[in-house]
């Protein structure tokens, strides 16, 4: 049995103390911010591993939409840019792994074989088939580019 998320970022939190390392505590600080915020919203939520896991996904997809405005930002940028994808690599060791591009693409072509779908205009179908039986496993945009280049072909 794998250990729970809570105690994963407790460890975490444990071993910046020690090392003095500020950024990484910052970032478990801010998870835990965004959990007790949903715990405390009256929503009934309750803290569990699902709960942990949407809020790291939830920031590092804010962190990621954010990257390209820093890049924009020249020289000004560099030191916000920098903090945002250590942020992200730190989420990313919570997070389960993404299938890569090979096994996506396998994916694709067996739903777009099993279903018949060819063309570009059936794209949406395709999309929402893999990601109803995939959607943790995948990478949104990887996935994207694959079925457009496996119904273009």
């Amino acid at each position: 049995m794998t250990t729970p998320i809570k105690e994963q970022i407790e460890a975490k939190l444990r071993e910046a103390r020690i090392a003095r390392d500020e950024r990484a505590r910052n970032v478990i600080g801010m998870l835990k911010s965004k959990v007790m915020v949903e715990l405390k919203s009256g929503s009934g939520a309750t803290e569990t591993d699902e709960l942990w896991l949407d809020n790291i996904r939830s920031y590092a997809k804010q962190l990621r939409k954010a990257l390209p405005e820093y890049e924009k930002a020249g020289e000004r940028g560099i030191p916000l840019l920098e903090e945002a994808k250590f942020e992200i690599e730190f989420c990313e060791q919570f997070l389960p792994r993404k299938l890569d591009e090979a096994a996506t693409e396998a994916i694709v072509r067996a739903a777009a074989a099993t279903h018949g779908i060819s063309g570009p205009k059936m794209i949406g179908k395709l999309l929402g088939l893999v990601l109803k039986d995939h959607k943790d496993e995948l990478d949104g945009d990887l996935l994207r580019q694959v079925a457009q280049r496996v119904l273009a072909g």
